[in-house]
């Protein structure tokens, strides 16, 4: 994820705060406060209180990670499921006081129309089946999504998949990584997807999403070089089981290179790509 020149933004920006435009959060912002004390722009004392800040914030109910960007590469996601709407809202705000955006994944309605409410000095951008959202500084709103990286394929087998998608495509986004979506091509008609093989063959790894009885991954497998991460779906009749049955497809699979996620998870998929794409590096295409 790039970085540029840092500014301070808004409400959240507090004292010696700085913000970033790109990326779910700075790493460098330990390099940068270490530059201030030498420089002489903030004293030891702060500079102490900043470093505390800067590895956990207890909010009582939860304790924020402000040190995973540095560790991971990327802010703490908000996996907003069995927390009440005030708290989501609260851990959110307290991410957006050290990083120019948060990703929250399996949010409900209520959830997200109390997080626009209370975060009105932000961007929320809602993901129309998923239930994930994006929050961005007014800042970052502005930036134009990164695009040095190579796009990610995410390839779903129908349109029942497009929510698993939809949270695959907005992690990638948080992350700064472009999606190539190739939506309903299924097994049911292996033409569908035999169409599309220069779009899968573009990128560093594919992400493939298939309920049923998830056959599309080791489809996808058998005609690209790239790594292909595959998601079972709870989409199917009784005998799926809720996704099991893909899930036990998936990781019997006969192609070579098919590594699986959970049911359901296109947020981890997505997260796991962008790290396998992010090592491809960027620039164009090869030929």
């Amino acid at each position: 994820m790039g970085v540029t020149t840092p500014v301070t933004h808004g409400p959240a920006a507090g004292k010696n705060r700085i913000a970033y435009h790109r990326g779910m959060a700075d790493p460098t912002d330990l390099d940068t406060l270490l530059q201030q004390v030498r420089d002489g722009v903030i004293d030891v004392d702060a500079a102490a209180g900043r470093l505390k800040a800067l590895h956990a914030q207890p909010l009582g109910f939860a304790t924020v990670d402000h040190h995973r960007a540095r560790r991971c590469g990327a802010a703490e996601v908000i996996f907003a499921a069995g927390k009440t709407p005030e708290q989501v809202a609260q851990i959110a705000r307290a991410i957006l006081g050290h990083a120019p955006r948060v990703l929250i994944t399996r949010a409900s309605a209520e959830q997200l129309d109390h997080l626009a409410a209370d975060l009105a000095d932000y961007t929320v951008r809602r993901g129309a089946l998923s239930g994930t959202a994006l929050v961005l500084s007014k800042d970052a709103a502005q930036d134009q999504p990164l695009q040095a990286y190579r796009p990610i394929p995410i390839v779903t087998a129908g349109t029942s998949d497009l929510p698993v998608a939809e949270e695959a495509a907005m992690t990638c986004e948080a992350m700064g990584h472009p999606v190539a979506a190739i939506n309903d091509v299924g097994v049911a008609g292996i033409h569908r997807v035999l169409g599309r093989v220069d779009e899968l063959r573009a990128g560093h790894v594919v992400i493939v999403i298939a309920g049923m009885e998830g056959a599309l991954p080791s489809v996808v497998g058998g005609l690209v070089d790239a790594p292909v991460i595959a998601v079972p779906t709870s989409v199917g009749y009784g005998a799926s089981f809720g996704g099991v049955a893909a899930l036990l497809g998936m990781l019997n699979s006969c192609s070579s290179g098919v590594t699986v996620v959970n049911i359901d998870n296109g947020f981890g998929a997505a997260f796991a790509a962008c790290r396998v794409n992010k090592l491809g590096g960027t620039g164009e295409q090869d030929v």
